[in-house]
C-alpha cells in the first residue's frame, strides 16, 4: 500500500483528496500547516508528498527546501493555486519534483503521483558508472562531478542518470518526458525548469559545461 503525506490547510480540499485516494487503496497522513508537515515528513517514510504552497506557520517552498537540506529525497508534488511561470520555477528551485495547479483533475493528480513513486522506487542494480568527470551511484541515487556531490532532487537525478547512461549520445525530449511522466506529459515549461535546475548543479559551479542542448531534439552530455 502506498503511503502519501498530504500537507494542505484547506479542509475541504483535504477531504476530497482523502476520499479519493483512500478509495484507490492508498494510505494518507495529514498536516494542515507547514511546520507539522515538515515534522511528519522527516519522522516517517512516505512514498510521496502532496504539498500546498500557501500554508500557515511555514510555506510550502520553505518546507520543501528544508526537506532537501535534511537529505530527504521523497518525491514532492506541489499543489497550488499559483500558476505563473515564476511560481513554478520557484517550486522546482526549492526541490519539488512536479507541480499541479488548482483546480485539478483527481485522475491526473493520481497519475502524476504514480509516475513519481514509480520513478523513485524503481529497482536498479547496486552499481556505479562514470562519464568523463561525472560519476553516478545507483545504489544511493547520488551524483558527483570532480568528486563533488551534486544536490539533485529525484527528478533531476533521474534525468542525469539517463543522460549519463546514454552519453555521449543524444537523449530526446520525448524520451525524457516519457521516462518522467509517461502518458501524462505536462507543458514544456516543466521539463525546461528541471533542465535549468540540473544545469545549476551540474555546470554552473564548474569551469566548463557538460550538458549540451541539441536544438529541436534533446540533450546530451559532453566530455570536458
Amino acid at each position: 500500500m502506498k503511503k502519501i503525506l498530504l500537507v494542505e490547510d484547506n479542509r475541504e480540499v483535504a477531504g476530497i483528496l482523502f476520499d479519493y485516494f483512500e478509495s484507490e487503496g492508498m494510505e494518507l497522513d495529514y498536516a494542515d500547516n507547514g511546520e507539522l508537515g515538515l515534522k511528519l515528513a522527516l519522522e516517517t517514510p512516505f512514498d510521496a508528498i502532496i504539498l500546498d504552497l500557501m500554508l500557515p506557520r511555514m510555506d510550502g517552498l520553505t518546507v520543501c527546501e528544508k526537506l532537501r537540506e535534511a537529505g530527504n529525497t521523497t518525491p514532492v508534488l506541489m499543489l497550488t493555486a499559483l500558476d505563473s511561470r515564476e511560481d513554478m520555477l520557484s517550486g522546482f528551485k526549492y526541490g519539488a519534483d512536479d507541480y499541479l495547479t488548482k483546480p485539478f483533475d483527481l485522475e491526473i493528480l493520481e497519475a502524476r503521483l504514480h509516475a513519481l513513486i514509480k520513478r523513485y522506487r524503481r529497482t536498479v542494480t547496486e552499481t556505479s558508472f562514470e562519464f568523463a568527470s561525472l560519476r553516478i551511484d545507483q545504489k544511493t541515487h547520488q551524483a558527483y562531478r570532480d568528486g563533488i556531490k551534486l544536490s539533485l532532487n529525484p527528478t533531476t537525478y533521474s534525468i542525469l542518470e539517463l543522460l549519463c547512461q546514454r552519453a555521449p549520445d543524444v537523449v530526446t525530449r520525448e524520451e525524457i518526458t516519457d521516462m518522467l511522466w509517461q502518458d501524462n506529459e505536462p507543458n514544456n515549461d516543466v521539463l525546461r525548469s528541471h533542465i535549468y535546475q540540473l544545469r545549476n548543479q551540474l555546470d554552473k559551479p564548474f569551469e566548463s559545461p557538460m550538458l549540451v542542448t541539441v536544438p529541436k531534439i534533446g540533450f546530451r552530455l559532453e566530455k570536458v
